[in-house]
């Protein structure tokens, strides 16, 4: 079994159907394609996310946690980037309670959407084909694990909590890794 090394949380093979209706979900599908299109790999991962504002949260997030210069540093790192509206799927309250009373809390979901070493999703998706039915799993640079699954075309992750977000867009590459769009917040234990 290959062995991959995963450091940064947002990797995986989305495969979108395109349809001539065109649905609520579908209309998120686009969207969603649109935060990959629109980053750049002008920057590092943080430079990339402060470019796009489907990001914000993120980078409100990262840089509440001091882990700005930790994700501009070398890397390479593959990110899980959870989108604002990822974000938006948590009780109310979490985020900001996070990003001022908690930050060693919000530092340990951050890490857990991050893995060493830069992870195209052509390469993630060889490693589940490979691990089979029961998964791939990946270590986190906060040292939990996902499992990740193709579920109906598209790279699915499990987080400790037994959580799932769906990689909706992927390989956002920047000048020290890559960056996998997220529609859900990930879970430590």
């Amino acid at each position: 079994m290959k062995i991959i090394h995963f450091t940064l949380a947002s990797v995986a093979a989305l495969a979108l159907v395109a349809c001539a209706s065109e649905t609520p979900a579908e209309d998120t599908a686009a969207d969603e394609t649109a935060v990959a299109e629109d980053a750049t790999a002008a920057g590092t991962i943080v430079e990339v996310a402060q470019g796009n504002e489907a990001f914000s949260t993120l980078v409100t997030a990262v840089t509440a946690a001091d882990l700005g210069e930790t994700l501009s540093g070398a890397g390479p790192f593959t990110v899980f980037a959870p989108t604002n509206d990822a974000f938006a799927k948590l009780p109310a309250g979490t985020v900001e309670k996070l990003t001022t009373d908690d930050k060693d809390t919000l530092k340990a979901i951050l890490t857990y959407h991050v893995v060493a070493g830069a992870v195209d999703a052509a390469t993630l998706t060889a490693a589940i084909a490979e691990a089979g039915d029961a998964g791939y799993t990946i270590t986190t640079v906060g040292g939990g694990t996902l499992n990740a699954k193709i579920v109906d075309g598209g790279v699915v992750l499990t987080d400790a909590a037994g959580g799932t977000a769906k990689v909706t867009a992927t390989d956002v590459a920047a000048s020290n890794g890559m960056i996998h769009v997220i529609d859900t917040v990930l879970m430590p234990k």
